[in-house]
C-alpha cells in the first residue's frame, strides 16, 4: 500500500538523515528561479502545502504534492545524482526543484542574516587564515565577543575554522595574534544569483537558470 503525507508529520524528518550538501532550487509559481535552501527548508515547504515537486529526474517537469512525491520515491532505485533522506517509515527522494504555489515576486536584495549565508558571503574561507573549507570545519565567530560588547550582526561577525575559533576564544582578534582578512560587512547580492555566479549549479537546475537568464 502506497504511504501518503498524511501518515506522516514534519516530525518524521527531525534529527534523521539529511544530505548537509544537497541543495534546492526553488522556483516562483511563475517558474522563476528565486533562491537556493537547504534539504530541510525544502521539505518543510513541501509537507505544509506552500510548494510541489518539479520532478527532473524523469525531465517531464511535472508538479508532484507530497502524497505524489512519497508515491514516486517508493518506486526510485538509487543511482548518480539521488539522495534520498531516511527515516524508519519510509525514503523518500530529495527534490531537486520545487515549484512555490504562491509566491509570484522576485526575490528581494536584502539577505537574510544567518549561518549558511555568511559562509556564503565569505566563500565557506576561515577570515583569519584564508584556508577554504568545509561546512562541516566551519562555524561563525564574533570578532568582538558578545561579552565585550560584540554584537551578531553581518559587520561582527565572520567564518571561522572552528580550531581557530576555539584559540581565539573570549579575545579581539589581536590578542589572538590573529588578523582578519576583510572587515566584515553586509551583503549586496541576493543569495541564489551569488550562488549561480560562483558556478555551484547543480546540473537539473540549468535549464531554469538558462531561462532566467535568456529573460534578463
Amino acid at each position: 500500500m502506497v504511504s501518503t503525507r498524511e501518515e506522516y508529520s514534519t516530525t518524521d524528518f527531525q534529527g534523521e538523515y539529511l544530505p548537509p550538501s544537497c541543495r534546492v532550487l526553488i522556483l516562483n509559481r511563475n517558474w522563476q528561479a528565486v533562491n537556493i535552501v537547504g534539504v530541510r527548508r525544502a521539505m518543510s515547504l513541501l509537507w505544509s502545502d506552500h510548494a510541489r515537486v518539479i520532478n527532473t529526474f524523469d525531465q517531464d517537469y511535472t508538479p508532484y504534492d507530497a502524497s505524489r512525491w512519497i508515491a514516486y520515491s517508493s518506486k526510485a532505485k538509487s543511482g548518480a545524482g539521488k539522495d534520498f533522506i531516511r527515516t524508519i517509515r519510509l525514503n523518500i527522494l530529495v527534490p531537486k526543484v520545487l515549484l512555490l504555489n504562491e509566491f509570484d515576486r522576485l526575490p528581494v536584495t536584502e539577505v537574510k542574516f544567518n549561518r549558511e549565508n555568511v559562509f556564503i558571503r565569505d566563500n565557506h574561507t576561515c577570515q583569519y587564515t584564508g584556508k577554504r573549507c568545509k561546512p562541516s570545519e566551519l562555524t561563525l565567530d564574533h570578532v568582538i565577543p558578545r561579552d565585550r560588547g560584540g554584537r551578531t550582526s553581518w559587520e561582527n561577525i565572520v567564518t571561522c575554522r572552528r580550531d581557530i575559533n576555539s584559540k581565539k576564544g573570549n579575545r579581539l582578534p589581536h590578542e589572538a595574534n590573529l588578523n582578519l582578512m576583510k572587515k566584515p560587512a553586509r551583503p549586496r547580492w541576493k543569495p541564489f544569483a551569488t550562488v549561480v555566479a560562483e558556478g555551484v549549479v547543480d546540473d537539473a537546475w540549468r535549464v531554469f537558470i538558462h531561462a532566467e537568464k535568456n529573460a534578463s
